[in-house]
């Protein structure tokens, strides 16, 4: 494979695993700080702010995969939203097993695509402002 292809797929996975990772950490944060209780048995208003938090991580995701594709940085955000998307449609499936309301994994859905092209066209934006 090209060099640029691994440059490519390492934007990509640098966007995903910041989101990825950052979600899960806020969230191992919530819960030894008791914010969140164990199990799914939390408030609305606590999945509203993971869903908030989630979102924020999956701007800074795809900002940062469009920040370092070697080229076409909006292509890359698109595979990476896509992946988001797929994960996420996934994630209902899931959610029938664990529990909790359904609005949460829907949001994830819905908020999928937007919040990592948000994230790319933000850098994208900036990226042109400098030239």
């Amino acid at each position: 494979m090209k060099p640029t292809i691994w440059k490519s797929i390492g934007a990509v996975l640098a966007g995903f695993l910041t989101a990825a990772v950052l979600s899960t950490a806020m969230d191992a944060v919530l819960h030894a700080t008791g914010v969140f209780p164990e199990g799914p048995d939390m408030s609305n208003g606590l999945y509203a702010l993971a869903t908030t938090y989630r979102v924020l991580f999956q701007v800074l995701g795809g900002y940062l995969t469009a920040r370092l594709a070697p080229a076409r940085p909006m292509k890359h955000v698109w595979i990476l939203a896509g992946i988001g998307q797929v994960l996420s449609l996934l994630g209902i499936i899931a959610w029938s097993v664990v529990g909790g309301p359904l609005w949460y994994p829907l949001a994830l859905v819905a908020t999928a695509i937007p919040s990592v092209w948000l994230g790319g066209y933000s850098f994208k934006r900036a990226d042109h402002s400098i030239h």
